[in-house]
């Protein structure tokens, strides 16, 4: 039976804990550390997939659209974006933790394709509210994954985007018919009755972390008039 290595470490900041990068075989896992449960695993990503293609999905023929990822996890969702994009485009991705970035310019990036060498990509690291507080209306979609949805698990500064003051400043971000779409671990009826409030239409998709199987997850869409 081959080893579970464990490969890095993170702190992440706030006091969030700590951030577990394990290798088997060609398999990687990120995890909190003492806790249970996995946070990602490179051969579990359909969700993230759906979030960028759900989120993207009317600007795929649009020259020059900005795109903003929120979380750069295993990479899964920039690479998707960037997919769905025009080549005159640009995808904007903020990253809390510099070591996150780290993995993925290293062997954890094979697994999406390497989407940080990607031209149209950026790299923002610091806390996405500080970004979303400082930013005018320049995107066309924002995906966030920062974390469990709109109940934050990994770092409690992110429950911040979810609030009135959070969507605002979300829906300001964007330009007109521009997508916001959020990956959640479940539904939650509140969150879509705050959306609405905020100015958004408002849909919900089911998605499945494995193609046509495993967990179901949730993408909030919310779309600016």
């Amino acid at each position: 039976m081959s080893q579970l290595n464990k490969l890095a470490t993170a702190t992440i900041p706030n006091n969030g804990g700590e951030l577990v990068l394990l290798q088997h075989e060609d398999e990687f896992t990120i995890k909190l550390s003492g806790a249970r449960g996995v946070l990602m695993n490179s051969r579990v990503y359909n969700s993230e997939q759906e979030l960028a293609k759900l989120g993207c999905a009317h600007i795929k023929s649009k020259e020059n659209a900005a795109v903003l990822v929120g979380g750069l996890g295993m990479g899964y969702t920039l690479a998707t974006a960037l997919a769905c994009v025009t080549e005159s485009s640009k995808v904007t991705v903020a990253e809390l933790i510099p070591e996150v970035v780290e993995w993925n310019r290293g062997a954890l990036g094979e697994c999406a394709g390497k989407p940080l060498e990607d031209a149209r990509t950026e790299v923002r690291l610091g806390d996405i509210a500080d970004l979303i507080k400082q930013q005018k209306a320049d995107f066309d979609a924002i995906l966030l994954d920062v974390d469990n949805g709109p109940e934050g698990i990994t770092n409690n500064a992110n429950n911040w985007l979810y609030t009135p003051a959070g969507l605002n400043a979300l829906y300001n971000c964007l330009r007109p018919k521009g997508m916001l779409a959020v990956w959640s671990a479940g539904p939650d009826a509140l969150f879509i009755k705050q959306l609405k409030k905020s100015g958004f239409a408002v849909n919900d998709k089911m998605v499945r972390a494995r193609p046509g199987k495993g967990s179901r997850h949730v993408v909030f869409l919310a779309k600016k008039p």
